[in-house]
């Protein structure tokens, strides 16, 4: 039984429900599901005779990950690399460390994006992970973009800035909680777009070093979004 497809990916997922041939269980086991990336980056290696090496390192990786998922791609600027998907921007940071420093390897990491959900006009729902997928803008009846709410712990005296911010970021207010004299913990509604590049970094910059971000996943909701050709 082959493991791995053409390109290295593997058949066999953790979860998977391995039975036997001549005499199959009816159903699947319960309670196992596929775990759904919400952001993607492309990892290449800077040397292209690495990409054997890079390879290599992601499937023994996908072996002890389950969540971590990756495919093949080829970019006009970098070359050959992969497409990964990732639970989170913690998670992401964690899986471009390790093939580094465990494999001896020099990465470049593209720009992480997220999934969108498109609903095309004749019913059909597909999911994009990144923009050159997007189909023709007469076939889209609407697109749906990742929301998560957002728990930002603040000093009170960068609560305006950091609200500021967060109206720059397409965020939507919902409460705001003093924790002590001296804190606040303010909750937002954000495009999950609009936090995964710098809006940690700048959040710490604007609170000297005391500001905190946690977040959880709410959903997908309707924006209006175009694609940028440059």
């Amino acid at each position: 039984t082959r493991l791995l497809d053409e390109a290295g990916v593997p058949f066999i997922h953790v979860g998977d429900t391995v039975t036997d041939f001549k005499n199959p269980a009816n159903d699947p086991l319960p309670g196992y599901k596929k775990v759904r990336p919400l952001v993607y980056c492309g990892l290449y290696p800077v040397n292209a005779k690495d990409f054997p090496f890079l390879r290599e390192a992601l499937e023994k990786l996908e072996l002890s990950d389950s969540s971590f998922t990756y495919e093949p791609e080829s970019s006009v600027s970098f070359g050959f690399g992969f497409r990964c998907g990732f639970l989170g921007l913690l998670h992401m940071e964690i899986v471009q460390e390790r093939p580094e420093r465990e494999y001896n390897l020099n990465l470049i990491a593209t720009t992480p994006s997220v999934v969108y959900k498109v609903k095309k006009r004749t019913g059909e729902e597909v999911e994009i992970e990144n923009p050159s997928k997007l189909p023709p803008s007469q076939e889209i009846e609407d697109i749906e973009e990742p929301y998560i709410r957002a728990f930002i712990i603040t000093p009170a005296d960068s609560l305006g800035s950091v609200m500021q911010l967060s109206q720059e970021r397409r965020g939507i207010y919902k409460s705001t909680e003093y924790l002590d004299p001296q804190r606040a913990m303010l909750v937002y509604e954000f495009p999950l777009s609009e936090i995964i590049v710098d809006f940690y970094d700048k959040i710490k910059s604007m609170t000297k070093g005391y500001g905190s971000l946690d977040y959880e996943f709410k959903g997908y909701s309707p924006s209006e979004l175009v694609k940028l050709d440059i």
